[in-house]
């Protein structure tokens, strides 16, 4: 049976999208079939992370609403094979979708996917209860400042009145001469958010460069966020690695 993870931050720009993407594909080149939801409704990107901006895609409503099976839904990367894509509606509202369905949807993905990844709407309203009410476990992302350690902490209680009591954290986009010049370091991050470290993600602009240029990341380059993803998911999977030297590639 397989685990579905939802991906969560307490607002936008902390780079919850982009950690998904490339999370995972990371699993998917560590040879697990995963299955990529877009659950961010009205607001998609995720195909632009992961190269899929051109394509005409059928998104998780046509699955729940019995159109297609998640099966003939599911968009199998054309450069990562173990990597499927399920895009988001964009004209429905999250308060329009059955959370039952939601459930059917999930326990069916569970079935055929080592990995399900959902990209859940940034904050804690109805969208972000429809991504997460059913998931296993939950990362949430953060940057070092303040305000977005501060808003992960809320989601990290949101997630728990959920049910959901496995939650870690990646700190993403770190650079390392500010985090010290703001009197902070990754425990001070770790002990305002309230959930286990899972790994340290660095400023990179290879981020910004490979969506831009329709190439997910881990086939962009293999430096710096790049690599920082591939650490966390090898720790995913159990594997006992440091988290490695935070460096920005600028």
């Amino acid at each position: 049976m397989g685990k579905v993870i939802v991906i969560a931050s307490g607002k936008g720009g902390t780079g919850k999208t982009t950690t998904a993407a490339a999370l995972s594909s990371a699993l998917a080149a560590k040879k697990y079939r995963v299955l990529c939801i877009d659950a961010d409704v009205g607001l998609r990107n995720m195909d632009l992370c992961l190269g899929l901006s051109e394509m005409a895609l059928p998104n998780f409503c046509d699955v729940i609403e019995g159109r297609v099976s998640l099966d003939e839904a599911a968009f199998q990367h054309p450069s990562i094979p173990s990597l499927y894509f399920l895009s988001a509606p964009s004209l429905v509202s999250p308060e329009e979708i059955d959370p039952e369905k939601m459930r059917e949807l999930l326990d069916s993905a569970r079935r055929s996917f080592d990995f399900t990844i959902i990209d859940s709407p940034a904050g804690i309203g109805s969208g972000f209860r429809l991504a997460a009410r059913f998931a296993d476990s939950a990362i949430v992302i953060t940057t070092s400042d303040v305000p977005s350690c501060r808003d992960v902490q809320r989601t990290v209680m949101e997630l728990r009145s959920l049910g959901i009591e496995d939650i870690s954290l990646i700190v993403n986009r770190i650079r390392p001469k500010l985090l010290k010049k703001s009197n902070q370091n990754v425990d001070d991050i770790v002990d305002t958010v309230g959930a286990r470290l899972l790994g340290l993600v660095p400023e990179d602009h290879s981020v910004i460069l490979s969506a831009n240029n329709g190439i997910p990341l881990i086939n962009y380059t293999t430096r710096g966020a790049a690599a920082a993803f591939s650490r966390i998911a090898g720790r995913l999977l159990g594997e006992r690695i440091p988290a490695g030297e935070i460096k920005p590639i600028l």
